[in-house]
């Protein structure tokens, strides 16, 4: 059985109650008639606590009972998210702010889109209710069109947006094989760290050296690292810049937030290029190394698909979520829930009577 909430396994812990409350089980004293009770003031029938295990039978019953609801939650999937926006995170902010609100999602949630997001929300489709509107908007480079046209149970609106000419695109921007060209402009106390950074990097994929650091930026210059308080020469551009302080950045004073891997990182858009502005940089112990690589793996310019997706709707094209994959069906714990259920009404009403 695969379980698509295992979170739901979180709450054994209730099995705690049946057994507190068997052990709390009150017993009402044995009281025996007497002929000169009459003559005696009336009182109310004493209760004895009994701190002993009674009903073992009917105990096992309900804890079973409880496992068996908790398994069945954990396997079944409840359809719990509403209208949604799926967000690249490179996406142009004022662009995807004027997308949103002219499909009238500006209070629903927002996400940030996966890589493969169409085959994501196909697999995570039965997350949202049956009248949930879902809007997509992304770069073009970043939905790649599929052979077939994606069949999904609900609306799913597409907005995409194709890179003007004088912005570099993703196949122009994309580094040769022999390496990514970074210019590193950081304080001389903080260089051993970004240059210990960079070469956890080159080992972290293949093991081929991928990274190049450069003092001045180049055509091919992917990234800028600036570690200094003071503004940058006006002639620097790049995709984008790593910052450790806003102070030279105008730009930065409206800057969004994003949070990935653990980081929280500030971004806006300037005519140099994307500005990253985060707290974690240069990194201090080898789990926050690990997340910026993994993050930047994830914001980085990637290769442009062979056909870029357009901005266009897909109608709802099914009545019926897909069914999870190589997951089977939970009838059969629905169905032993239910004898369980029967079983503990059975045994509560003998021991009643």
């Amino acid at each position: 059985m695969l379980s698509s909430y295992p979170f739901w396994w979180l709450a054994l812990p209730v099995l705690l109650l049946p057994v507190w409350w068997h052990r709390q089980k009150r017993q009402r004293l044995k009281a025996e008639p007497l002929a000169t009770a009459r003559f005696l003031p009336s009182a109310a029938p004493e209760q004895l606590r009994v701190w002993q295990w009674r009903d073992r039978l009917l105990l096992l019953v309900r804890c079973l009972m409880l496992v068996a609801l908790i398994a069945w939650l954990a396997a079944t999937i409840f359809p719990w998210r509403g209208d949604t926006v799926l967000l690249d995170a490179g996406a142009d902010k004022a662009w995807a702010e004027q997308q949103i609100a002219a499909a009238g999602m500006g209070a629903a949630q927002r996400i940030e889109l996966p890589p493969h997001g169409l085959q994501w929300l196909r697999q995570h489709e039965r997350d949202w209710r049956p009248g949930a509107r879902l809007l997509i908007v992304a770069r073009a480079d970043q939905v790649a069109m599929p052979a077939r046209v994606p069949q999904f149970s609900h609306q799913v609106d597409m907005r995409t947006k194709l890179l003007t000419a004088a912005a570099p695109t993703a196949a122009a921007s994309a580094p040769t094989p022999a390496g990514r060209h970074i210019v590193l402009a950081g304080a001389q106390e903080q260089g051993v760290a970004w240059r210990s950074l960079f070469a956890a990097f080159d080992r972290a994929g293949d093991g081929a050296i991928r990274y190049t650091l450069t003092a001045e930026p180049s055509a091919k210059t992917e990234l800028i690292v600036w570690d200094f308080t003071a503004a940058p020469p006006a002639g620097w551009h790049a995709p984008h810049w790593w910052l450790t302080t806003a102070t030279a950045f105008p730009e930065l004073a409206n800057a969004s937030t994003l949070t990935i891997n653990g980081l929280t990182l500030k971004y806006a858009d300037s005519p140099r290029g994307r500005l990253w502005l985060s707290d974690a940089w240069p990194p201090r112990d080898a789990d926050t190394a690990r997340s910026i690589y993994e993050t930047w793996q994830q914001l980085k310019a990637a290769p442009a698909p062979a056909y870029p997706m357009p901005s266009q709707t897909l109608a709802a094209a099914r009545s019926a979520p897909p069914a999870i994959t190589d997951a089977k069906p939970a009838t059969w714990l629905a169905l032993a829930l239910l004898a369980l259920f029967l079983l503990e009404r059975i045994l509560t009403h003998v021991r009643r009577n």
